[in-house]
């Protein structure tokens, strides 16, 4: 069933509180009415049993009627007693004394027009009258002497203001329904206010079904409930906000995902493209030499020689793959200590002329003592040892340097550079990029994988710091790239 179709909760609240309200308020009313009617009856009544025992009484002492009557007549004058009969008869019926006309000795069934039970021995009468006077219908009380010879039946007209006497007046009806609405008004707002958590929460439940925005937050009562509502709202927008965020997040690592998938897969075909070259190059040198038999020996060496080349670049491939797999993959594992970066160039310089690694250019450092940076060294070694050969092969200049640029609480900034010829603006995005070449033709004959530049921005990255290229005003290239400084707490 549709949530909107079905019955109000306030009504839902309201209605069986409001007709239990009503059932308890009618019971208690009809009680309190019965009795206050009885009552009253009782107290008409309980005046009619008090002449009779002062009748009963006066019959003991043998006194007379003649002055108790007097006095009857003038203590209840305007009052609804003023026209009470009393009547004396024996016990064989034969009528003695009478105020008034005298009421009959035996009453019929056919006479009672109503009984009312006050308790006692006797049950008041209302009953029809036979002697033709203005009164239809009297109110009697009859009470008999302990020796059973006589008989006192005392009784009133039942007038209007014995009626009123013994009814309750019509408007205490106007008061108890006006108690009653009053009661239905105040239960109607209560349940409302008790209902409106309820109504908030429906209408919240149904907009975040249905997708809608829920803004009435500010609604709810300052209690117990409201304050439970407030929180489930507040738990269920902080469960949405969360698996909002899981999907953005698991989107970006899916997209994270596929973009590694794919470098992967370019890096692949592009280390079987490298690869091919050299092999395809020393296959054709064996076949060549195997071919032909009677090759004179010059020419034979110099295959061998092409051959031991491409064999070397193929080495040099394979051992920059394997650095850039170290770097990608076991990132967490590299160890790390501490490094004096003066100490490390310094040998580094030491060992340029040896390996002749910058070729015909000339390498100096401006570095502080006491530069220490928390690093690998023997990876910050391959890393500056890569930009001194990339900036020997394509650099086209005759000098390179390194230096420090600034340092903060956290980071040393250095600089590496050259006074070469620099390359196009187009291609600084791209220089750290897998097999990336701006001269294909010219990078491969000088012997390049392709991975220098990769394997340094790696290294940096992996050190926590940052790397960038830029052309010089003066010419050449400069890298700027930053390291972490080596603290204490990390010894």
């Amino acid at each position: 069933m549709d949530l909107r179709k079905r019955i109000n909760f306030h009504w839902q609240l309201f209605i069986p509180l409001a007709l239990t309200l009503c059932i308890v308020f009618g019971i208690i009313l009809w009680y309190q009415y019965k009795r206050e009617a009885d009552y009253r009856a009782e107290i008409l009544t309980s005046q009619l049993d008090l002449i009779n025992r002062r009748v009963l009484r006066a019959y003991e002492n043998d006194q007379g009627l003649r002055p108790f009557n007097a006095f009857i007549a003038s203590y209840f004058e305007g009052s609804e007693f003023e026209s009470v009969r009393i009547t004396v008869y024996s016990d064989l019926g034969q009528l003695q004394y009478s105020l008034n006309v005298p009421l009959p000795f035996e009453v019929t069934n056919e006479d009672i027009v109503k009984v009312v039970d006050t308790g006692g021995d006797s049950k008041r009468l209302v009953i029809r009258n036979h002697d033709g006077t203005s009164h239809d219908y009297y109110m009697l009380s009859s009470a008999m002497s302990p020796d059973g010879r006589v008989k006192v039946i005392s009784g009133i007209p039942y007038n209007e203001a014995v009626d009123d006497a013994i009814n309750i007046d019509d408007t205490v009806w106007l008061v108890i329904g006006g108690c009653l609405l009053v009661t239905l008004i105040v239960t109607f707002y209560f349940t409302r206010m008790l209902s409106r958590n309820v109504t908030l929460l429906k209408d919240f439940t149904y907009r975040a079904v249905s997708g809608g925005t829920f803004t009435g937050m500010d609604k709810f009562p300052k209690n117990e409930l409201g304050d439970i509502s407030r929180e489930i709202v507040t738990l269920y927008r902080d469960r949405v906000a969360a698996i909002e965020q899981i999907k953005k997040e698991r989107k970006v690592a899916m997209h994270a995902f596929e973009e590694k998938a794919r470098v992967t897969r370019q890096m692949t075909n592009n280390i079987n493209h490298e690869i091919k070259t050299p092999v395809g190059i020393i296959r054709g040198y064996l076949e060549s030499i195997l071919n032909d038999p009677e090759m004179d020996d010059e020419t034979r060496t110099r295959f061998l020689q092409r051959m031991l080349s491409n064999v070397e670049r193929l080495t040099n491939l394979l051992n920059d793959i394997s650095t850039m797999t170290r770097l990608e993959n076991g990132s967490d594992k590299i160890a790390v200590t501490k490094v004096d970066m003066y100490d490390l160039l310094f040998q580094i310089e030491c060992d340029i002329e040896a390996n002749h690694l910058a070729g015909d250019l000339t390498f100096s450092f401006d570095l502080p003592l006491n530069c220490f940076v928390s690093g690998n060294p023997g990876l910050l070694q391959g890393m500056i040892c890569g930009l001194i050969r990339n900036s020997a092969m394509y650099s086209g200049g005759t000098s390179i340097g390194f230096r420090l640029i600034s340092e903060n609480d956290r980071f040393y900034v250095f600089a590496f550079y050259d006074d070469g010829t620099g390359v196009g603006e187009e291609h600084l995005p791209h220089l750290f990029e897998r097999f990336y070449r701006v001269d294909t033709g010219r990078s491969r004959k000088q012997g390049g994988t392709g991975l220098g530049l990769p394997i340094v921005k790696s290294t940096v990255t992996n050190h926590g710091g940052t790397i960038s290229v830029h052309n010089r005003v003066s010419g050449g290239l400069e890298f700027i790239f930053s390291l972490p400084k080596y603290t204490a707490s990390e010894s």
